[in-house]
């Protein structure tokens, strides 16, 4: 039932003219949180023939973005306006988004002193966010917010889809029998939570849920379950929403994740064939190897008929 990673059994989550409209080259607008995934971006739109204008959130983006991008600035995260005046004067009206935001910065004490929002940014947030703080809800906000000056959002990913996990194993352990039992069960946990959009990862041992992503993000979801299962040997499950949209949110795997389910005590991570980003891959899996954790692409049919047999 499982091939091997290098056998993609799983279509691309992007219609074939899209793919064609993306090899068009362009200028192209990047906004950049933190981590790898908005550098592998914008080598992967540069390599492609399109120029690329990058503003990177202060504090967040890597300075690396500067050597890789036609122009890189940084600027805050609540200079909403800022950015779109920004954006509309580089001439792009594409954008991307790729990168982590720390969401947790809006709960700080005197956050609004801290992040000092301008005109745009309150009227997105009180137009568009004020029903929730779910992510999809202030994602959809900037989107919206940004249409109103004829800047649209694209997936990264119609850039770069190599980056999306083929279907199989990534390493030379597989997981156990009981292992197995862990990842179908944490499965249909995890795509509920991403349902109501609380997070993407749950952490499961003996059909016991450890921890569920919420607000933390991944790596924090993992430290909790190995602070929680002192023996260790739990299965991390990470799953794109049912309704996953593909121009922002999308779960990401890399060598951080790998490392801290070292140091955690986690065995498997299960992740969705053709829906997460996987950074890095060949170091990841080397170093998975070398910690001993399994690391395997799966898909809910899949899983269905395992349950099933």
């Amino acid at each position: 039932m499982y091939a091997d990673s290098s056998d993609n059994q799983n279509l691309l989550p992007f219609a074939e003219s899209e793919l064609e409209e993306s090899a068009r080259p362009t200028r192209l607008g990047l906004l950049a949180g933190a981590g790898e995934f908005p550098i592998q971006v914008a080598k992967a739109a540069r390599a492609a023939g399109h120029s690329v204008y990058c503003l990177g959130i202060a504090g967040m983006a890597s300075d690396a973005l500067a050597d890789l991008c036609d122009d890189y600035r940084t600027v805050p995260l609540a200079k909403g306006g800022k950015q779109i005046r920004l954006f509309r004067r580089s001439g792009a009206t594409r954008i991307l988004m790729a990168g982590k935001i720390d969401k947790t910065v809006l709960f700080h004490p005197f956050r609004w002193l801290k992040l000092i929002p301008d005109y745009r940014t309150f009227h997105m947030w009180y137009r568009y966010a004020s029903a929730n703080k779910k992510d999809d809800t202030i994602l959809l906000a900037i989107i919206k917010e940004y249409a109103r000056d004829n800047l649209h959002f694209d997936s990264a990913l119609k850039y770069c889809p190599e980056l999306l996990v083929k279907h199989g194993f990534l390493t030379k352990k597989h997981p156990s029998t009981s292992q197995w039992k862990d990842i179908e069960f944490g499965w249909s946990l995890a795509r509920e939570m991403g349902r109501l959009d609380v997070g993407q990862t749950v952490a499961v041992n003996d059909t016991a849920v450890m921890a569920v992503e919420a607000i933390e993000g991944t790596d924090q979801c993992i430290r909790r379950a190995g602070n929680l299962c002192q023996r260790g040997g739990f299965t991390v499950v990470k799953v794109a929403k049912p309704s996953q949209d593909m121009r922002f949110d999308v779960p990401t795997i890399g060598i951080d994740t790998i490392k801290t389910m070292h140091e955690a005590g986690g065995r498997v991570l299960a992740i969705e064939a053709g829906m997460t980003i996987i950074l890095q891959p060949e170091e990841v899996a080397r170093l998975a190897n070398k910690f001993g954790i399994a690391v395997v692409a799966v898909n809910s049919e899949e899983l269905a008929l395992r349950s099933a047999a």
